[in-house]
């Protein structure tokens, strides 16, 4: 027989668990594969708004659970994924973590400092003209060990190409204090510029990607990812 107690108990963990848990609606609404369809009602603005709510849900530990196997087969014969994310390869900044999304959301394009080439370029070029996503992050992260390196004008095999990228950002920062990777907030200054800088090359270094802007068919912004918190900013 059940106790008052036992009753009691069970009644209060189930009402917990339903205020913790995202209503059936939502589930449906954020597990509901992007289509084409879907991609062109969104806008811009829109585009960041749910990368920004994603975020929001991913650092307060109410992430959304679907069935990743469903969206699988949901998106095997096409995508429409409604942003793109340049991003450090990183292992603590996972874009489709950090902002929530899953399969089919989001196109990511990491590489260690998330700096700007051509092949990026025309990458990017790809998933907004062709695919139609409709906003481009370029998200830098805090203690960045690729940021510290370019700081340092690190020397090591082919790393030292790719840390030649962001030694712009390095120049362009100007803070007191030592220029090297023991001054943190040098080493914040230099991150957040080479992600802005990095952000303003797509449109300077791409006339389709400046079209899509100049027609507010797209939105590109910089974005910093804190490694303690979990937290994205958003920096223009």
């Amino acid at each position: 027989m059940l106790t008052r107690r036992f009753f009691c108990a069970c009644f209060t963990a189930g009402f917990a668990a339903s205020l913790l848990a995202p209503s059936a609606h939502a589930q449906t609404s954020e597990c509901a594969v992007f289509t084409p369809n879907r991609q062109k009602q969104l806008s811009p603005d829109d585009a960041i708004a749910r990368l920004t709510s994603g975020n929001e849900r991913f650092v307060s530990g109410k992430s959304i659970n679907c069935d990743l196997r469903q969206q699988v087969k949901d998106t095997a014969k096409a995508q429409a994924p409604f942003a793109a994310i340049i991003g450090c390869m990183d292992s603590r900044v996972p874009p489709e973590l950090v902002f929530d999304q899953r399969i089919g959301d989001v196109f990511c394009v990491r590489i260690a400092g998330n700096f700007i080439n051509t092949d990026m370029i025309g990458s990017l070029e790809y998933a907004t003209k062709v695919v139609g996503a409709r906003a481009i992050v370029v998200l830098g992260h805090s203690d960045c060990g690729a940021v510290k390196g370019a700081i340092d004008d690190v020397k090591l095999g082919n790393l030292t190409a790719t840390l030649a990228h962001i030694r712009p950002a390095v120049a362009a920062t100007k803070v007191q204090g030592p220029a090297n990777s023991s001054n943190e907030a040098f080493v914040k200054a230099v991150t957040e510029a080479n992600a802005t800088m990095s952000a303003a090359a797509l449109t300077q270094r791409s006339q389709i990607l400046k079209e899509l802007v100049a027609a507010k068919q797209l939105r590109v912004v910089s974005a910093l990812h804190d490694i303690t918190t979990g937290r994205v900013s958003f920096l223009s």
